[in-house]
């Protein structure tokens, strides 16, 4: 069966509205770039690098408000006490694997430079998975140039999802995992506003992955589809980008940053001990020039907050479904091989507990 996103399989989670491409680029302005590696020679490499501009290149001078929320910090994103400072994104954002993140943190100083950026300094945002048990991690494949094809050929519209940029060796409730996107649209006064994720899901056990609340890890168990431990070990880690056009402040996008966790919650992620799940979330409404002294901002007031929540958790929720049914078995490093959830098997369950959801 070809690999297909949750709602092309008939399954709806959650009940607001999603955007036109139900992708993290409806937040008007965000841009998504890959760069995937898969080589079987020197070494046997599955990696890649996931590239979010947050408003083009007019980033590096037109500033968005953005916060930070990590539920369990076995993991790395670089440039936190600098957003947590000053909240404020003047960059783009990237994903990658967990030995990468020098390197790809390097490479955005480097095309800022090569794309003469005013700013006196850069303290980028990088973050990883680890794709190790895949990939010959330790080879260091990701170079500065497989960054700058992330980063160099981001665009906007529909975007690709499964084993693709920094998601393409990852692995999630023991199936394949990898880059997931979704969105969801909320109204506040008369007015739209959009959150949109973009997850790289490489955690979980089997037994907890659900689907709209469905067991469907305990029903598509390791005697059905084989996983790749032999016991309960819930390592691995998320790292989840919220995008949002409402109007917010620093504190507000860390607020939003947060609901990432009911999301992820919701599919079955628990915050293991070794499992890095970091949350970022910016939003595009307020304009901060680099060079103005003073400048105007608006802000959602906090009781209307709690729609955006939502549309966080469930934009992130349908993020991570979407990187499993994307995603392709995949062999890699000495002859592993990490099976895709399949798709057939999951409607199946779906329609014995679901009978009248379609599908």
């Amino acid at each position: 069966m070809a690999r297909a996103r949750l709602r092309e399989l008939g399954i709806v989670t959650g009940i607001l509205p999603t955007g036109p491409l139900n992708a993290i680029t409806d937040v008007a302005g965000v841009r998504v770039g890959y760069a995937t590696l898969v080589r079987d020679a020197p070494t046997v490499v599955r990696t890649g690098v996931t590239a979010i501009w947050p408003r083009g290149d007019e980033i590096w001078t037109d500033y968005v408000f953005a916060g930070w929320h990590s539920f369990n910090g076995n993991g790395e994103m670089t440039g936190l006490p600098w957003l947590a400072e000053q909240g404020m994104l003047g960059a783009p954002i990237c994903i990658t694997n967990t030995y990468s993140v020098g390197t790809v943190r390097d490479a955005i100083c480097a095309l800022a430079v090569r794309d003469g950026a005013s700013q006196d300094f850069h303290l980028p945002v990088v973050a990883e998975t680890y794709d190790g048990w895949l990939s010959d991690i330790a080879s260091f494949a990701v170079t500065r140039e497989l960054a700058f094809a992330a980063l160099d050929s981001a665009t906007g519209g529909a975007i690709a999802e499964g084993n693709v940029g920094g998601g393409t060796g990852m692995i999630c409730h023991e199936f394949k995992g990898g880059t997931g996107t979704a969105s969801r649209v909320v109204r506040e006064d008369g007015v739209a506003y959009t959150v949109g994720a973009l997850v790289q899901a490489n955690y979980g056990m089997r037994d907890l992955l659900r689907v709209d609340g469905v067991p469907v890890g305990r029903e598509i168990g390791p005697d059905i589809v084989p996983a790749h431990r032999s016991g309960p070990k819930p390592d691995g880690s998320i790292i989840v980008i919220l995008a949002t056009d409402a109007p917010l402040l620093p504190i507000q996008c860390q607020r939003l940053a947060r609901r990432a966790t009911t999301g992820l919650a919701w599919v079955g992620g628990i915050g293991a001990n070794g499992s890095g799940d970091i949350f970022l979330a910016f939003a595009t409404a307020n304009h901060v020039n680099q060079h103005d002294k003073v400048s105007t901002v608006r802000m959602l007031a906090p009781n209307a907050m709690t729609g955006l929540f939502r549309a966080a958790a469930e934009a992130t929720e349908e993020a991570i479904l979407n990187a499993m049914t994307a995603a392709e078995t995949m062999t890699g490093l000495n002859g592993r091989t990490i099976h895709a959830l399949p798709l057939d098997r999951l409607q199946a369950v779906m329609r014995r507990y679901r009978p009248c959801s379609g599908s």
